[in-house]
């Protein structure tokens, strides 16, 4: 939507006829010499957004950001995925330290028992921001769900596996593609259970939760 910087106010203009009809002139001048350049701006602009929703559509360009100096725990009782990649990457802190991940991305999860814990220093002490989700039988839905991983541990159960792949031919998930030349593995399904995992980041481009929780607790009560 376009707004106008002020109102446009119709009114008589003094003077003999042909001074209006000049006045006239000059004002659709006017109006077309800037709806031209409006015109020279938006074509270039239009371009680029849609050479962005291209390329994240085939996903070229992936969610990144600086990720804080310390990392996180995740815990879940049971992940059901189908679509599943590992590759590795490095994440960068603000103070540009770089830190080697395991990319691990789920194109659609159903998870039970979610649980996000990170402890923050605070004037009043360490606490901690506790976030759960899928308990009591209910059941967190994601799409496009990649994590950046510094350890982790699982009981697993993998349908047609893929190790050794480029990790920029990987297909299963589109977010979670790697560096070309470097590790991959994909599978089509994947069932973990128990899974503790020590964090840098996630993304996700659709993350349902019917039961949300989030509590902050004085001390240290992290997921596992």
């Amino acid at each position: 939507m376009l707004a106008l910087e002020r109102p446009v106010t119709f009114c008589n203009i003094a003077g003999p006829p042909g001074g209006r009809r000049e006045v006239g002139r000059m004002m659709a001048e006017q109006g077309r010499v800037r709806w031209k350049r409006f015109g020279l701006i938006l074509v270039p602009v239009a371009a680029v957004t849609s050479l962005l929703i291209g390329s994240t559509a085939q996903g070229v360009i992936g969610a990144t950001f600086v990720v804080s100096g310390r990392g996180f725990k995740l815990f879940a009782g049971e992940l059901r995925g189908q679509g599943f990649s590992l590759a590795t990457d490095v994440d960068r802190t603000k103070k540009g330290r770089l830190v080697p991940v395991i990319v691990a991305g789920v194109r659609r999860a159903a998870v039970r028992e979610l649980c996000s814990s990170a402890l923050v220093k605070t004037p009043v002490g360490t606490v901690t921001l506790l976030l759960t989700g899928g308990q009591d039988g209910n059941e967190v839905a994601i799409d496009d769900l990649v994590i950046d991983v510094s350890v982790g541990q699982t009981a697993a159960s993998i349908r047609d596996l893929e190790l050794g792949r480029d990790a920029s031919t990987l297909d299963e998930v589109p977010a979670g593609r790697g560096r070309a030349g470097t590790f991959g593995g994909q599978a089509r399904v994947v069932t973990l259970r128990d899974v503790r995992l020590g964090a840098r980041a996630v993304t996700a481009g659709t993350f349902s939760l019917p039961d949300l929780g989030l509590r902050l607790l004085h001390g240290e009560h992290e997921c596992y």
